[in-house]
């Protein structure tokens, strides 16, 4: 699957220093993996954990799931080290989709860790308040493919108090999906903390949709039904494109520019969103098929 058509309803963290997590990961319903060196690791275990998931990723199979390293900042006593063996390990047969950096605060961070292993796609975490300053260059880096919110550090930096409309996170929310859009790249939302609050992870998971992420980040297995189903387009959704498709044809055919389906004007920018719902509905079931 490539990774313009490659869904990213569910990208779920994974401690790369888990073996039994890692093996696990090979059959949860999950669109994408974070292997996890950074903050799900405790520094006594990094080194093992970073050789442990190289050899994982050069050994396991994980399917059309898109594998995801989040390395250590180059500022820390592990991000070279985590930067240099993956690149050997990729050399050698490991399948990693990208490479995901740490507090992304300028371009300048996505330079130097792209100085140091090529041909990989990066991603930022997107989780400064500088880094939302920045987005709109961030974004047009040449080597970046996705960003992912890290609403937990940013609202550590922010000083804000948790609400469950996130109003305090929307500036930088916003900030991110206009870079995104305007570049072309993958974006998902920060995660939901209180993995059994079934009815918060929706709500939230709704309202990233809304806003139009891709997907969500999620910390257990057990959300990810959740989030598949709110991130995939809804039967309503799909019946909905294909009937704007079929009117807005009709209406071309007969020599008229728009259409309407269920008392509203189909213009041709509508269509396109169409078209783009059932790509990713198609997108969403050669997942689940394979």
């Amino acid at each position: 699957m490539s990774a313009e058509t490659r869904p990213y309803r569910s990208v779920l963290y994974i401690p790369g220093s888990k073996e039994r997590a890692l093996e696990k990961a090979q059959s949860l319903p999950a669109d994408a993996i974070i292997f996890d060196l950074e903050d799900a690791v405790a520094i006594e275990e990094k080194p093992a954990a970073r050789a442990l998931l190289a050899q994982t990723l050069t050994q396991a199979d994980y399917g059309a799931r898109a594998r995801i390293v989040r390395i250590n900042g180059l500022d820390s006593a592990w991000g070279r080290d985590d930067l240099a063996a993956f690149a050997q390990a990729i050399a050698a047969g490991a399948k990693v989709d990208a490479i995901l950096i740490p507090k992304v605060s300028s371009p300048a961070d996505l330079d130097a860790v792209a100085a140091l292993i090529p041909d990989v796609p990066l991603w930022a975490m997107m989780e400064t308040a500088l880094g939302m300053l920045n987005a709109a260059a961030i974004a047009a880096h040449p080597r970046l493919q996705g960003m992912v919110m890290g609403t937990n550090d940013l609202a550590k930096e922010l000083g804000s108090r948790f609400r469950p409309d996130r109003l305090p996170m929307q500036a930088g929310l916003g900030l991110c999906l206009l870079a995104a859009r305007a570049h072309g790249l993958i974006i998902v939302d920060g995660v939901y903390n209180a993995f059994r609050d079934e009815a918060g992870l929706l709500a939230e998971c709704e309202q990233g949709r809304d806003l139009g992420f891709d997907g969500k980040t999620l910390i257990h297995p057990a959300q990810l039904e959740i989030a598949n189903a709110a991130f995939a387009p809804s039967e309503a959704e799909i019946d909905l494109a294909r009937r704007q498709i079929e009117a807005f044809d009709a209406a071309m055919a007969a020599g008229q520019g728009v259409a309407v389906v269920d008392g509203k004007i189909v213009e041709n920018l509508h269509i396109v969103t169409a078209r783009q719902t059932l790509a990713k509905a198609e997108a969403v079931a050669a997942m689940q098929a394979s």
